[in-house]
């Protein structure tokens, strides 16, 4: 089979972008050639989602747009991986005949065989999820800026969630294992890296016996060149003092935590399977901001989980409006199939659920631009990422994570390069972003 050039679409967190790299650093060494022209690609690959039903019916509509380069480019195989991959391998490729190939969550290392075997029959592989991280494939696409999973799969079971069916029994990579790929990444550039993991507080008790998050923090703040050290998906519930003290005292590491609450009722989180409660979240919020003044708090609620009250939902509003998060997400509840929440009574009608969501939202709007104004007259570092206009960039600070956290607008008197960490006074404000200019005293 001659067909070499290959396009990776993939969908989803920034777990599944890893899980491309991955394919496409299998995919180079095999002397394939990966193309971001959708038309000339001959092998077209979709990295699919399968969260919740927004994802879902976001992957599905985007194989049916890769279908049709079956038809008008050059595209000779259609392959699916991913969490949809995964969950509906059966009905994906019985109901869209277009695809050729399977590959789930734990078979990213066949990709190239699966490719291989395509000339002759179909193939699905899937099933594979407790399978370990390919710890001997380096990745090959550098950026400024690198997401690590430090962990694969989870042992939470909360009741609304499929992950762990998806990608298997928690998983932590060893710390030397993650301390050689760090230090791989920053020699080809890399300043930020994010850690993350489906629970990335629970890092190390499988391996170590103990939560060892603080000591991978403590490791990698050595690493020579690295600049900033951010983390995500920090459940509540094993959120130690040495992982606190860890945060606060290693200078790489930014004050910056992304806390998954969920809600705040204990009824609901009962039901929800959390191991954690309204009393246990306070004293923790309470905890971060009294040992790290500085620190910035992320986090997502659940609104309209199955039998959520109205003064359940008040007790959530209240508490959003309270505590003051520095930046907060809302999901309405997804009735997934094969999870406990799904046959649970009392389920929400849709619209309540957008009414309740748009509620927190809304005043969750005017808790960011009051905590924006606060910033007015501060100096930040800025990582300086895109140019919009003549000197005027978009950047992010110590406060902002990629993609889903606001951005500094900033200006300045000459080229500033994509890349580079500045001083950025900060002179106004939006909703959930900030607006700034280059401070030249204290320089690039």
């Amino acid at each position: 089979m001659n067909f070499k050039k290959v396009s990776i679409v993939t969908l989803g967190c920034s777990k599944n972008e890893i899980d491309s790299e991955l394919m496409t650093s299998l995919l180079k060494g095999s002397d394939y050639e990966i193309v971001s022209n959708l038309e000339e690609a001959e092998i077209i690959i979709v990295n699919t989602c399968g969260f919740i039903d927004m994802a879902k019916e976001e992957s599905i509509e985007t194989i049916w747009e890769m279908t049709k380069y079956k038809e008008e480019g050059d595209c000779k195989y259609l392959i699916l991986s991913g969490c949809l991959a995964e969950r509906y391998s059966k009905e994906l490729m019985e109901e869209i005949e277009e695809v050729d190939g399977i590959i789930g969550t734990g078979n990213v290392k066949e990709i190239v065989n699966v490719i291989k075997k395509l000339e002759k029959e179909k193939i699905t592989k899937v099933g594979n999820v407790d399978v370990d991280y390919l710890e001997e494939v380096k990745r090959i696409n550098f950026s400024k800026t690198a997401y690590v999973k430090i962990s694969e799969g989870c042992n939470n079971f909360c009741t609304y969630c499929i992950i762990p069916k998806l990608r298997g029994k928690y998983r932590s990579r060893k710390i030397e294992d993650i301390v050689r790929e760090v230090e791989y990444l920053v020699s080809n550039g890399v300043e930020e890296i994010i850690l993350i993991g489906q629970n990335t507080s629970d890092y190390g008790i499988d391996l170590y016996n103990r939560y060892n998050l603080n000591e991978l923090l403590d490791r990698l703040n050595l690493v020579e060149d690295l600049k900033w050290i951010r983390i995500l998906y920090l459940y509540p519930d094993n959120f130690s003092n040495e992982l606190i003290s860890a945060i606060r005292d290693n200078d790489k590491v930014l004050k910056y935590v992304d806390i998954p609450l969920q809600h705040i009722n204990n009824e609901i989180l009962k039901r929800m399977n959390r191991k954690t409660s309204k009393e246990d979240i306070v004293l923790l919020i309470k905890r971060l901001r009294e040992e790290i003044p500085e620190i910035v708090i992320r986090t997502t609620f659940i609104v309209g989980f199955p039998g959520e009250t109205e003064e359940e939902f008040k007790e959530l509003y209240d508490f959003v409006s309270q505590v003051k998060f520095d930046r907060l997400g809302v999901f309405t509840y997804s009735q997934e199939e094969d999870t406990p929440a799904y046959k649970l009574p009392n389920q929400i009608e849709e619209y309540i659920k957008i009414q309740r969501r748009d509620k927190i939202m809304e005043i969750q709007k005017d808790i960011s631009e009051d905590l924006m104004s606060k910033n007015v007259g501060e100096l930040y570092e800025v990582l300086i990422e895109e140019e919009v206009g003549d000197n005027v960039y978009i950047g992010r600070s110590y406060m902002d994570s990629p993609e889903i956290d606001g951005v500094v607008y900033v200006t300045a008197n000459n080229k500033l390069e994509l890349g580079s960490f500045v001083k950025v006074k900060i002179t106004d404000y939006l909703e959930y972003d900030l607006i700034g200019e280059m401070d030249y005293e204290f320089g690039q």
